[in-house]
């Protein structure tokens, strides 16, 4: 994952690259710690910068909505009909 600043008339702009050529994100949710959560795969921007990432198994399984929980587990609606738990010990 790629990582690009850029700086405009208001301030800077961090870009963080996500996946290959096609990929998109299509939410994003804070965690109780502070991390940002995303769908792509699922995953996760910590809050120090660092990109990770945790990919489903099968075919259809990609994320369109995510939500984080007070205790940091991490929901995400799939595509093929099924909701993704990943509890908070990752």
């Amino acid at each position: 994952m790629r990582r690009e600043s850029r700086q405009y008339w208001r301030g800077d702009i961090e870009l963080f690259e996500v996946g290959g050529a096609g990929a998109g994100p299509y939410g994003i949710a804070a965690g109780p710690d502070g991390a940002l959560w995303f769908t792509e795969k699922i995953g996760v921007l910590t809050p120090d910068g660092r990109l990770d990432g945790h990919p489903l198994p099968g075919e259809g399984a990609e994320p369109h909505g995510i939500a984080v929980a007070p205790d940091g587990t991490v929901y995400a609606a799939l595509e093929r009909g099924q909701i993704a738990r990943l509890d908070a010990r990752g």
